[in-house]
């Protein structure tokens, strides 16, 4: 298996907090990491700029997604539109991605703490963290996630059925944004995950907008985003 590389801002400040943030499906670490510090807020700031003690992490993902250098992919699947088509050819890559971003949350949290790490993602990077954080179990800070949907949801539900298990994960603060206007992956599929979440026993905070497409809404999307991370944070 591929070691998971990851591109790393360093916090202009004392580092106190980290948020690793997982990029979508043709995309890479550096490359959505330069598109994500381009957005602004209704401020005209940057997460850079809001967030000066936040060490940032865009891992990328190892699987090839096309025969072009850098256009990655978390897990193989059908489609996203239908992303709950063909669940077994999507469980190898999947699985193999969720080992690997667990260990880099156990890193980061050894250092600082799990309660002062976000984990986020956008698109298939948000369903492979999602995905990530209810088979473990873990409870972060947060959780974020943009343009996204929930895999293999039946094996979620077996997982988290399980007799004892820790189910900490479900008190987590949950930050979902989607654009109705998305044109990759329809609103719907965000809809039903929010939804699936809530069955869960999760508490959501849902945010959707009529314009953005395949991204986040400016300004109010990242005013959303701000809000949400000051708020999980505030007095850590």
């Amino acid at each position: 298996m591929a070691t998971i590389s990851a591109r790393v801002v360093a916090p202009k400040a004392l580092h106190n907090h980290t948020i690793i943030f997982l990029h979508g499906r043709g995309s890479n670490g550096s490359v959505f990491c330069n598109e994500l510090f381009e957005s602004e807020d209704s401020s005209d700031c940057s997460f850079m700029d809001i967030f000066p003690s936040v060490k940032w992490v865009f891992p990328s993902a190892t699987q090839p997604y096309t025969s072009c250098e850098g256009d990655l992919q978390w897990f193989d699947m059908s489609s996203v539109q239908r992303p709950q088509e063909n669940g077994e050819i999507q469980k190898l890559g999947l699985w193999r991605s969720v080992t690997q971003i667990l260990q880099m949350i156990k890193q980061e949290a050894d250092v600082i703490g799990s309660q002062n790490v976000i984990l986020a993602g956008i698109s298939q990077g948000c369903a492979t963290a999602i995905f990530a954080l209810l088979v473990s179990g873990m409870q972060l800070g947060g959780f974020i996630g943009l343009c996204g949907w929930l895999p293999l949801a039946d094996e979620i539900q077996s997982v988290m059925n399980v007799p004892g298990r820790v189910r900490d994960v479900l008190k987590m603060p949950v930050l979902l944004q989607h654009c109705q206007d998305d044109d990759v992956v329809p609103v719907e599929n965000g809809n039903d995950f929010r939804k699936r979440l809530e069955e869960l026993g999760m508490g959501i905070r849902w945010e959707c907008f009529e314009q953005g497409g395949h991204w986040l809404n400016e300004p109010r999307g990242m005013d959303g985003l701000v809000n949400f991370i000051q708020a999980v944070w505030k007095g850590t």
